[in-house]
């Protein structure tokens, strides 16, 4: 019998009805079914649901054992973005699509057993992950109880493995950790970025820098030759640029030249494979709900890929940087494993205090989506540019995603740091911080939070009890005062901490630009689309003088400096 979600229960107006044939897939299969419907012909509508205000429709379901041949139905009892449900769709044209988001069961060690979207090579992409079905984009007429067939009839194909190059080579590993958590095979993967002269100086030991960021198909920004010379010139409306693609290439060549050439520091540098079945990354952290990634990463990974490069193996030898959600996760990584590393380069971080999570405070407000007051309700902004202009606000950023999955199954940012930060809800899911549809957020979930991830309070709790030892040094913090996402406003409130410690005093940098956006990374002297191609060039030179300032009696100071 197929199960389907009630928000597809039976209603009066327009029905879409989606199937696909036995000989795309013979199982039944488990879900996130949607149906997108677009007005613009630029692209297929899978690529054209975003927070922007030139997003297109989409609705969706949630399905159990949907069989081969046997159509579900997705109505106006539906959950729609931006418009609520189907039955606000205005008469007329659309281009229709549909797309099953295939769900895998897990029975995990705490005993839950869960249905959620494994990664497939992708990144947690909805609209690319391989496996998912599809429709051929088709054009249909919506009209008052307007009854539509589609057939899903494609399947995205598997993503082949990135190259192995003289410099960029690549690793995955079976973590014991994640295997027994979630009760199937688990995996690592990075991507490692050797020095010049690794295979001639046999002898070096290397210190490691870790590039913390979202989910890398291969080493970004190295490009092993010059850029392409029939590549068509893009145009980038974020920076109001034309030829992005071009500078990016051109960016990527100059670090390669510069990496390969006299004078850059000669250290192994690793991008992580880290996705888990909520998102594109693990947060690299500790999780009730995603299982112990930060363990992973420090116990398994990283041994396994110093003792086969040759790394130097030791706390004072190793750095993280990284921009945003990589900015978080270098931070996190750094206080709470604070021997293993030597040193955070933390740009544009994703809420370092949950008194400033973006433009809420989850200790004192009480909804998420408004600033409520007697006599009216103010929307929170989601996104701004550097002028202050709002093009989204917190409330339909979450409704997105509530749109493509239930259950902090959306593999988008406000369900991953669900999924990362709160505790197993009695259904085996993560607790929601705040109701997806009201905003109405829950206090007890909110000081489960602060406890274990509000890196600020941890900071300013443990400092005197030994932390501020180990973190001396250690931290540093990078952001625009015009941060798209409104991050800056936590980094202040961190700051406002760290510059008044005194036993010890933190002895960090601490910078912001004036008028940047997101992701800004301390470089003073070039505008933020060049500066965000240069996180290397910022911040290995950093790590080395303070390895050098920094490193035991006895240290390799001298192997790898060739």
């Amino acid at each position: 019998m197929i199960h389907v979600s009630p928000e597809a229960a039976q209603s009066t107006g327009v029905r879409i009805r989606v199937s696909f044939p036995a000989s795309l897939e013979a199982t039944r299969l488990d879900g996130r079914l949607l149906v997108m419907l677009s007005t613009d012909p630029k692209a297929e509508p899978r690529f054209q649901i975003t927070d922007e205000a030139g997003t297109q429709l989409v609705f969706g379901v949630d399905v159990d054992g949907m069989a081969p041949g046997a159509p579900v139905t997705v109505d106006a009892a539906a959950f729609g973005y931006p418009l609520r449900s189907l039955r606000d769709v205005p008469p007329g044209t659309y281009t229709a699509q549909a797309l099953l988001h295939r769900y895998e069961t897990f029975r995990r060690a705490d005993g839950y057993v869960v249905k959620l979207p494994m990664d497939r090579g992708e990144g947690q992409q909805w609209n690319l992950a391989p496996g998912n079905l599809y429709s051929t984009p088709v054009q249909v007429t919506i009209g008052k109880d307007a009854a539509i067939d589609i057939t899903m009839d494609k399947v995205i194909p598997p993503i082949a493995d990135p190259p192995t190059t003289r410099y960029i080579r690549h690793e995955r590993i079976r973590s014991e950790k994640l295997s027994k958590f979630w009760g199937r095979d688990m995996y690592l993967g990075a991507h490692i970025l050797v020095p010049e002269g690794f295979d001639t100086h046999p002898e070096a030991r290397y210190p490691l820098m870790i590039d913390h960021g979202h989910f890398p198909y291969t080493f970004g920004g190295f490009r092993e030759e010059p850029p392409d010379p029939n590549l068509k010139p893009d145009y980038s409306a974020r920076f109001g640029m034309s030829g992005y693609n071009r500078y990016q290439q051109q960016a990527a060549y100059d670090f390669y030249k510069e990496w390969t050439g006299k004078g850059f520091p000669r250290v192994l540098i690793i991008q992580i494979q880290h996705p888990t079945p909520f998102y594109d990354d693990s947060y690299a952290v500790n999780s009730a709900n995603a299982g112990p990634w930060g363990d992973a990463i420090v116990e398994e990974l990283i041994p396994h890929i110093e003792k086969k490069y040759r790394g130097i193996g030791q706390g004072w030898a190793r750095f993280m940087y990284g921009g945003s959600t990589g900015g978080w996760e270098a931070l996190a990584a750094q206080v709470f494993y604070p021997d293993a590393f030597n040193g955070a380069y933390a740009s544009c971080p994703d809420p370092i205090d949950f008194r400033a999570y973006t433009v809420v405070n989850l200790y004192e407000d009480r909804n998420a989506y408004y600033v409520e007051a007697k006599w009216k309700k103010t929307p929170r902004p989601g996104h701004r540019n550097w002028l202050g202009h709002v093009s989204t606000t917190l409330e339909d950023m979450n409704l997105r995603e509530l749109a493509l999955g239930t259950k902090t199954r959306s593999g988008q940012q406000w369900d991953v740091w669900e999924a990362t930060y709160s505790p197993v809800g009695p259904d085996g899911y993560p607790k929601r911080i705040w109701d997806k549809v009201t905003g109405e957020i829950d206090k007890d979930v909110a000081a489960y939070w602060k406890e274990r991830y509000d890196l600020v309070h941890i900071m300013k709790r443990d400092w005197e009890k030994g932390l501020g030892k180990k973190l001396a040094g250690k931290v540093n913090l990078y952001v625009g005062d015009m941060d798209n996402y409104y991050l800056n406003n936590a980094v202040y409130l961190a700051e406002d901490f760290l510059r008044a410690t005194t036993a010890p005093w933190f002895d960090g940098e601490i910078t912001y630009g004036d008028r940047a956006e997101h992701c800004w990374n301390g470089d003073p002297v070039r505008p933020n689309y060049a500066s965000r191609l240069r996180y290397h060039q910022m911040y290995v030179p950093k790590a080395v003088a303070r390895m050098e300032k920094t490193a035991p009696q006895g240290a390799d100071l001298k192997s790898w400096r060739y």
